[in-house]
């Protein structure tokens, strides 16, 4: 992507080198494996990495823990993720102001928080092996920025526009809060067995993957910011975070009841109808039959 001369978001909480875990959501496992059982632990169990989180949590007040202050020695490549992070975020604010202004309505910035290792959040305990998330709670956007390095080593998902869509995606579920979508959907959630409430999930996450695309498409035509290969990082990026992909890494079959992103297929055909239209109205994942999702 092309960044230089862009500016860099304020709306920031850089956490890192303060750390307070306390009591909170915890996935077991460690190295290549132990990143994929702790997702699909997640996605089997019905938790959700990018937003159901919230949801399921009620909203409440973050869990009480210790924090501990530490002396935080970034290094060149950390330095360079946070500052293209911030960059993302501001082209976020820049599209999404000026769509909601199209629209009559006024744009209310998400803050990211940036932590190492794990943070406290309105919706719990945030940590590296959780993933990326959105909490409505405190609309806030919780990104451990060691989860690119996760993306590139351990998922095959590499590249500065696939680390943007992770963003835009965690953004696409604040626009979602701002609209309404978020709340009525979790309500809804909250009536349903676990298999529809699942259903409802996928809505969700394809939805915030579509608005990523929408980012995506006027980003590129404020700035032109996209470069050759971009867009096949995005598709890939997305295919590798799908939920049978995922499934049958971690354990050899997918289970479909258990989805609660969508599958592959689903997450890289709204991420490249966002990308190709750029046009909001066109990503209403909540009136389609689920088989046409």
């Amino acid at each position: 992507m092309r960044l230089n001369g862009r500016r860099s978001s304020q709306n920031v909480d850089d956490r890192r080198g303060s750390s307070g875990a306390g009591r909170g959501l915890k996935l077991a496992g460690g190295g290549i494996a132990g990143i994929i059982v702790a997702v699909v632990a997640a996605l089997l169990g019905g938790g959700d990495i990018g937003s159901i989180l919230t949801g399921l949590l009620g909203g409440g007040a973050g869990i009480p823990g210790m924090s501990t202050e530490q002396v935080y020695s970034g290094t060149a490549e950390d330095e360079e993720l946070a500052t293209f992070s911030k960059q993302i975020l501001a082209g976020t604010e820049d599209v999404w102001s000026e769509i909601f202004a199209q629209n009559g309505l006024t744009y209310e910035p998400p803050t990211l928080v940036l932590f190492d290792g794990a943070t406290q959040s309105a919706c719990g305990t945030a940590s590296e092996q959780t993933g990326p998330f959105y909490c409505s709670a405190d609309q806030s956007v919780y990104l451990d920025l060691n989860f690119f390095r996760t993306m590139r080593q351990q998922l095959g998902a590499d590249g500065d526009f696939a680390f943007a869509y992770v963003i835009a995606h965690e953004v696409g579920h604040h626009v979602q809060y701002l609209l309404g979508t978020l709340d009525e959907a979790h309500q809804q959630m909250q009536r349903m067995s676990q298999a529809d409430a699942n259903r409802v999930s996928v809505r969700l996450e394809l939805q915030a993957d579509f608005y990523a695309g929408v980012w995506a498409n006027h980003d590129n035509r404020r700035f032109g910011s996209l470069e050759d290969g971009d867009i096949e990082e995005a598709l890939n990026a997305a295919g590798k975070i799908g939920d049978d992909y995922l499934q049958k890494q971690a354990q050899g079959y997918a289970v479909p009841e258990t989805f609660n992103h969508g599958t592959s297929a689903q997450r890289s055909r709204w991420l490249k109808l966002g990308l190709s239209t750029g046009d909001p109205s066109r990503g209403d994942t909540f009136s389609l039959p689920y088989s046409q999702l």
